[in-house]
């Protein structure tokens, strides 16, 4: 059997950041360890639910309906456009965005604190500032 070859660090980063995958649904992570199962759990029984409605109907149905009602069980046509969990993000995209979400958090911040900044040094409030902006009159000064 060859050997296999062995990786670099570098190669075992890259390799987790494309194979690893984080949720994103935007649901409490917590919650989705419970809430996945559930929801799988739920469509299965009303599979179930429906394939054994189906099979008590079965013996008051003639041939043709009979044998089409079977097939549909045996191919599983009940279970067509149930519920299905989307596809996990992959952890090199989720990383990006948690990227761009600090970055612009950072830089709302840093707006805030330089118009807040600007307003006392202006002797204006800084409530005025905040659902105003940067041009407000001479109405906001303290005196």
């Amino acid at each position: 059997m060859p050997e296999k070859r062995r990786l670099s660090p570098a190669d075992k980063k890259a390799l987790s950041y494309a194979k690893d995958r984080r949720n994103s649904y935007g649901e409490n992570d917590k919650a989705a360890r419970k809430a996945i199962p559930a929801r799988k759990a739920g469509e299965n029984r009303k599979n179930r639910r429906k394939a054994g409605q189906a099979l008590d109907a079965y013996e008051s149905l003639d041939g043709g309906s009979a044998d089409l009602m079977e097939s549909s069980l045996t191919h599983d046509i009940e279970r067509v456009g149930g519920w299905k969990k989307c596809p996990d993000q992959p952890l090199r995209d989720h990383i990006s965005q948690q990227d761009y979400r600090r970055d612009f958090r950072d830089g709302r911040k840093r707006w805030s604190r330089k118009n807040y900044e600007e307003a006392k040094d202006e002797g204006r409030t800084s409530f005025a500032l905040s659902w105003r902006g940067s041009d407000v009159e001479s109405e906001f000064k303290s005196e």
